[in-house]
């Protein structure tokens, strides 16, 4: 990493943690919305049918979904995922503790210095 005069350090970002491309953000909603709008066409063709057949005061089931949903589609398409400030972290490497060498052992004692209990 380089350090910047002020003696910063530029971050490092998670790639696991980055945003989605614009294009694939973008897909994902068309598709979200797609969903929701089949859901409004199974809810209008049960509506349908169940009008046909007589089914009485349960056709207003699928009926209050088929109204419903495209209002819920464009609302749940619309939607980001919220990134918030507190949402990013630095990397962080794990790393083992550096490594301290133990110190040297004292040298032998040297037998001709007096002090020593020699002969």
């Amino acid at each position: 990493m380089r350090t910047r005069p002020g003696g910063r350090r530029d971050q490092a970002h998670l790639v696991t943690e980055a945003r989605q491309s614009r294009s694939a953000e973008i897909n994902q909603r068309e598709r979200r919305y797609l969903l929701m709008m089949g859901m409004r066409l199974v809810c209008f063709v049960v509506t349908v049918v169940m009008f046909v057949n007589h089914a009485g005061w349960l056709t207003v089931i699928p009926a209050v979904g088929a109204i419903a949903l495209p209002y819920f589609a464009v609302v749940v398409a619309n939607t980001r995922r919220a990134v918030s400030p507190g949402e990013f972290r630095a990397y962080q490497p794990r790393l083992p503790e550096r490594y301290v060498p133990p110190p040297p052992p004292p040298p032998p004692a040297d037998p001709n210095q007096p002090g020593d209990g020699g002969t």
